[in-house]
């Protein structure tokens, strides 16, 4: 028996948990040992408290960088996750070393966990990623942006960023990486998505995409509002500055909304009142409300996007960060939802819910992209994970 230990560093929201939860849940039936280490202990308590596995804090950035531009790639990301300057590294380092020092691991899987990997690295411990495009670059190729950034200043900032991960590599005699996205990759990179929603239009023609990795179980069951109109199910947060004005024009275009808010899970205020919203007190059964649903809105997280799709349903997109603009702009280049990212609060989102909910393209693009993947199995794709993790350990 093994011990495999699964780390969350970097990036919000359930999915890294989700798919860390499900790779775990195989790994202890093929008789491994599992520990996980995560960047967010509290709201994924809930996700994971049926995981009979050691759940420990990620050693994560608290720190902010003072002056720098929008990142424009991964490198500028993880300049303010402390790739600037070896000094501000390496408490970060010895942090996951000593984890390590602990535990044990005979072999550590990183979900945006760079750090984790360089620590790993360090010790001479094996180590392996999964993940979707955005977190995981092509290999032997420079960092994919999307910013209108110069290609000099990219250029500066990933070489930055890879002279800083060597240096402390250097301090423990360790080997140096050759290039930036090694950073990112570890020694087995198994990607997580569908060509379809990955965000890197660069990658050479072997590339093999598995498919993406979501906790597919558990939840409330769901229950609508009465009366009629179209059924929508809406995942968003609070800290969007538009979440209000989106549940508004669904319920004044005659929706019937079941929503997760987070926020109001938590006791805060609804942010619209009406008899046609009815507020999750708890995650929802995602696979049985889409099943039902006409309609999704979220904020373009994967776990989300992959789940509507497949059930054919569109969406709106609401995008709060880069990742989430990148997976939105994929799913509205393939007609199967509509990327708000540039609405403001006092935007028409009357006139875009009504355009998603009248124009059958969208309903047909989602509902094409579901035929295309319709023999995806999220527990086969587990079992094949788990498989590539074990040549690592052979």
């Amino acid at each position: 028996m093994s011990h495999i230990h699964l780390c969350w560093e970097l990036g919000g929201g359930l999915g890294h948990a989700g798919r860390l939860k499900m790779l775990a849940q195989v790994l202890l039936a093929r008789g491994h040992r599992v520990t996980l280490s995560l960047r967010d202990l509290m709201q994924t308590h809930a996700l994971l408290a049926d995981l009979d596995v050691p759940k420990l804090q990620a050693p994560v950035w608290l720190h902010d960088a003072v002056g720098l531009p929008p990142s424009g790639n991964l490198a500028e990301i993880l300049f303010n996750c402390g790739y600037l300057e070896p000094s501000a590294l390496r408490g970060m380092v010895a942090g996951w070393r000593d984890l390590y020092a602990v535990l044990q691991p005979d072999l550590v899987v990183g979900d945006f966990a760079p750090t984790a990997l360089l620590a790993a690295r360090c010790m001479g411990l094996r180590c392996a990623t999964v993940g979707n495009g955005f977190y995981m670059p092509p290999a032997g190729m420079p960092l994919p942006s999307w910013q209108q950034a110069s290609s000099a200043r990219l250029a500066s900032s990933e070489a930055r960023m890879l002279a800083t991960a060597n240096a402390v590599l250097a301090e423990y005699g360790a080997p140096a990486y050759a290039q930036a996205a090694e950073v990112l990759l570890g020694d087995l990179p198994l990607l997580c998505t569908w060509p379809e929603l990955d965000h890197c239009d660069t990658r050479g023609p072997q590339t093999e995409w598995l498919g993406p990795s979501f906790v597919d179980q558990g939840g409330l069951a769901p229950h609508w509002p009465a009366g009629d109109g179209p059924k929508v199910f809406a995942y968003l947060k609070g800290s969007h500055p538009a979440h209000a004005a989106a549940l508004a024009a669904l319920v004044d275009e005659g929706c019937r909304v079941l929503a997760y808010v987070p926020d109001v899970a938590a006791g805060a205020r609804p942010p619209v009142l009406s008899e046609r919203v009815l507020y999750a007190e708890t995650p929802v059964s995602l696979p049985l409300a889409l099943a039902e649903a006409d309609l999704c809105a979220c904020h373009a997280g994967e776990a989300t996007l992959a789940q509507s799709l497949l059930a054919g349903v569109p969406l709106l997109m609401l995008p709060s960060h880069t990742e989430q603009f990148l997976n939105a702009r994929r799913v509205a280049m393939s007609g199967a939802g509509y990327n708000a990212a540039l609405l403001t609060p006092a935007s028409d989102w009357r006139a875009v819910v009504r355009l998603l909910l009248d124009d059958g393209n969208y309903r047909a693009a989602a509902q094409g992209f579901a035929a295309r993947h319709q023999g995806f199995d999220q527990r086969q794709l587990n079992q094949l994970l788990a498989q590539r993790l074990e040549t690592l350990l052979a």
